[in-house]
């Protein structure tokens, strides 16, 4: 399973990834959990201390390992570089482990402009075809609220795309926003209410999204905040959410045909 969690900022995107991640590992799987998000915290949802995490450097600022591989410096107007440099090592040499999750924080190109093709972003777009192409890892990307990490190639391999959404017309904004985007790419779309605390909230975000499957929610709980607060994984912390997200998983897994 190959999935690319995305939705506006704060909505619960990255709770959501480290669940899906722990349940996976739990049944012994494989997991590779990719934080592909500029304000990059899936390490310590996951339950990584919060001084551990922050040493965790994320790929796109590794200027010397982008200048070995490319054969140019990051932020420089080099005009030639590879295009395809190697990456095959990357997930290994530079991933945490968190409770049988391998984790690897991907960062973003930080340019002015957008569609940037640079040295930082040639290393980045080849290490993403690398994970979706050819990981045989149950592959779980924490994204911002885009598809930008996706080209046409790598989308192919992402079994679905979860857009994550709370009750707010904003929200729903930016899902429909992503949906688009991801239409064009030919991804699979679902969603996952968040934040919810009555059937009022949570029937607003269905009949808002009729277009899309929703897979269930993630009730709003003040467990999940103190689990924040203490540095300790969701997963660990708030039982009903890891529940919640278990059911959202099977119903995943049973559309998939998984």
């Amino acid at each position: 399973m190959k999935l690319a969690i995305t939705g506006k900022g704060g909505v619960g995107k990255t709770t959501l990834a480290s669940l899906l991640a722990r349940l996976y590992a739990a049944e012994g799987k494989a997991v590779l959990a990719i934080d592909a998000n500029p304000d990059a915290n899936l390490a310590m949802a996951l339950g990584l201390p919060q001084e551990e995490a922050r040493r965790i450097s994320p790929i796109a600022e590794m200027k010397d390992l982008i200048e070995e591989r490319t054969g140019a410096k990051p932020g420089s107007e080099a005009p030639y570089y590879k295009l395809n440099p190697r990456v095959d090592d990357i997930p290994e040499r530079f991933s945490a482990k968190i409770d049988g999750i391998r984790l690897l924080i991907i960062g973003t190109v930080k340019t002015g402009g957008s569609g940037c093709m640079c040295p930082e972003s040639a290393l980045l777009r080849n290490l993403m075809n690398h994970l979706l192409l050819r990981e045989s890892d149950v592959v779980i990307m924490d994204m911002d609220a885009g598809v930008e990490h996706l080209g046409r190639g790598t989308a192919q391999a992402v079994d679905a795309l979860i857009i994550v959404v709370e009750p707010g017309k904003r929200s729903i904004q930016t899902a429909e926003a992503i949906r688009r985007l991801a239409g064009d790419l030919g991804l699979r779309c679902y969603i996952v209410g968040s934040k919810t605390t009555s059937d009022s909230d949570r029937q607003f975000i269905i009949d808002s999204m009729s277009d899309s499957e929703v897979l269930g929610f993630i009730n709003y709980s003040q467990k999940i905040i103190e689990s924040d607060l203490k540095g300790m994984s969701v997963f660990d912390a708030a039982s009903e959410a890891v529940e919640e997200a278990k059911s959202i998983k099977e119903r995943l897994e049973s559309k998939e045909g998984k």
